[in-house]
């Protein structure tokens, strides 16, 4: 058991994840007309979208084809977690994007789009479990390019063999 433990703390960040992005939709939802704009702070502002495409409303109207992708994505990143090596920046960019693509899939499912409340000028809406998602590919990218350099440094052979 010992080596999925990193597996285990991804599916507990990504549970939290889920839960928050989850709550502040409802939360927007029930406070926020669609189309409204409501300033926060600055340039922040909250508005109420529904996007049934992809990423910033690419593919729009994908359906249950989105969904598919979405599902066959979640698990390749379960595999990828459990067959990684045990390193604290891997589970906690796993379960970053794990929970976010969970939290977007649940929107799909459930209501037939994902909720986006959060606008910034020149900028599409977007929501918390895109916020999620994009901090765990950066921090995913950032952990395989460390983990390359930490083996060159060892002094074993670097991927193209030199």
């Amino acid at each position: 058991m010992r080596g999925y433990r990193h597996l285990i703390w991804a599916g507990l960040l990504a549970a939290v994840v889920v839960l928050i992005d989850q709550v502040s939709k409802g939360l927007v939802t029930d406070r926020i007309e669609k189309g409204e704009v409501v300033n926060v702070l600055g340039p922040l502002d909250f508005t109420l979208t529904f996007n049934d495409g992809v990423a910033f409303g690419l593919a729009g109207g994908g359906g249950i084809f989105v969904i598919l992708l979405a599902s066959v994505a979640l698990v390749a990143l379960g595999v990828f977690i459990a067959s990684a090596p045990e390193s604290n920046l891997t589970w906690i960019a796993g379960g970053l994007i794990l929970g976010g693509a969970a939290g977007n899939l649940i929107d799909r499912v459930r209501l037939g789009h994902v909720t986006d409340f959060i606008l910034f000028p020149s900028w599409p809406a977007f929501n918390l479990a895109d916020c999620a998602i994009t901090v765990g590919v950066i921090l995913l990218a950032w952990s395989l390019i460390r983990g390359g350099m930490e083996e060159r440094q060892d002094g074993e052979p670097r991927a193209d063999g030199q």
